[in-house]
């Protein structure tokens, strides 16, 4: 009975072990398959790094204003009698917008001239009489005292008449009227507003570690979405004197032509500021880039037996973009970017002028991945893009 046990027990281990033993060397079988399996070669696209004249320059986003601009208001309370403008009319300085009611104001002022007149008629009498020694010096001062608040009541009238029209104090452009004729307007009412366009103020601020490298009279570069593909010229005039103490930015003001009026005030700006610097620089395509919180990246093209053989990979790049090379693999390299302009971004350390990189693919590729270069697929870039219509 024992000897059975054993030959069953025997029996059992053979069987469960070459079960085990197949599932063991199948499974090893198929991850050596899967190991040595040829990842399949990626399709992207790729260009040289290149070496430039990058003009240095600082660039923000500010805000044009008008070199004059005001919502006019009126300084009494009174009916609108008159309204002698349209919106939107060009004016000139001086020139009367709107008048209120003022018929009380002008009968009080017949009646404080003639009061000034009764004082001006008893002040020659009593300098008359004052000469004779009939009155005294008392009387004389009394009625000069007169005389003179008689003259200063009617030029206070005069000033409040003056209030109730209401001037274009500088040569400009009206915007939308605010007040309808026959209605009563308190002090401080908005009637319309009034800009001068031209010229326009375009205010931006710049970071304090820039302050050395602006200077009244430097010239600017502005593009306003409102016309797009269009470069303003214009020029600094003014340079605040402080720094804010809150955000370590100091304001700038710089001016340009609007002679055409197609400009407004308050539309939103790019800006840009040419510095005397200018360097060599490496620039990629920014689809060459992959950003990454751990750090940016490029994939650097070149032959599989290349491990970042700089020279070799130079050398090979001449005739890359012409005949592309079979047998070529992507290798990934971080590397510190600067300042981005259009479609390019300047490579500040990690690559070499004339190293072929990916441009376009860049999702589907992992480190010593093989690739195929189709520049067909290359995207255009451009230093100073401008959106298609199309």
């Amino acid at each position: 009975m024992t000897k059975r046990m054993l030959i069953m027990l025997i029996a059992c281990v053979v069987i469960f072990g070459g079960v085990f033993g197949f599932k063991y060397m199948g499974k090893k079988g198929m991850n050596q398959y899967f190991d040595n399996m040829p990842v399949p070669a990626a399709t992207i696209s790729a260009s040289e790094a290149k070496l430039t004249t990058w003009a240095q320059q600082l660039e923000t986003i500010g805000t044009l204003t008008a070199v004059n601009g005001i919502q006019l208001t009126t300084e009494a309370a009174g009916i609108v009698e008159s309204i002698l403008f349209e919106s939107g009319d060009k004016v000139e300085k001086g020139a009367i917008l709107l008048t209120l009611d003022a018929d009380t104001d002008r009968a009080d002022l017949k009646s404080f001239e003639a009061q000034s007149r009764l004082a001006q008629t008893e002040l020659k009498r009593i300098r008359e009489l004052h000469k004779l020694d009939s009155l005294s010096q008392a009387d004389l001062d009394r009625a000069e005292s007169e005389a003179t608040q008689a003259r200063a009541r009617v030029l206070t009238q005069k000033s409040r008449i003056a209030k109730k029209e209401i001037r274009a104090p500088f040569t400009g452009e009206l915007g939308i009227r605010r007040v309808d004729l026959g209605q009563y307007v308190s002090p401080g009412t908005a009637i319309v507003s009034l800009q001068a366009l031209d010229p326009l103020y375009v205010d931006f601020s710049l970071p304090e570690q820039n302050i050395s490298q602006v200077r009244p009279g430097q010239a600017v570069k502005v593009r306003v979405d409102l016309l797009p593909g269009e470069v303003i010229d214009g020029v600094i005039q003014a340079i605040e004197t402080s720094v804010d103490t809150e955000t370590r930015n100091f304001q700038v003001r710089a001016q340009i032509s609007n002679s055409d009026g197609r400009l407004r005030p308050g539309v939103f700006a790019r800006v840009a500021i040419a510095l005397p610097d200018q360097g060599q620089s490496i620039i990629v395509p920014r689809t060459a880039i992959s950003y990454n919180a751990y750090g940016n990246s490029v994939f650097v093209i070149g032959p599989p037996e290349s491990k970042n053989n700089d020279a070799a990979a130079g050398a090979e790049a001449e005739a890359q973009e012409a005949n592309p090379p079979e047998g070529l693999v992507a290798r990934q390299r971080f590397v510190k970017t600067g300042e981005a302009r259009g479609d390019f971004v300047v490579i500040v350390e990690g690559l070499e002028a004339g190293e072929l990189i990916a441009t376009s693919g860049l999702l589907k590729l992992r480190n010593n991945q093989p690739v195929v270069i189709n520049n067909d697929l290359e995207p255009d870039v451009s230093l100073t893009p401008t959106p298609s219509d199309s």
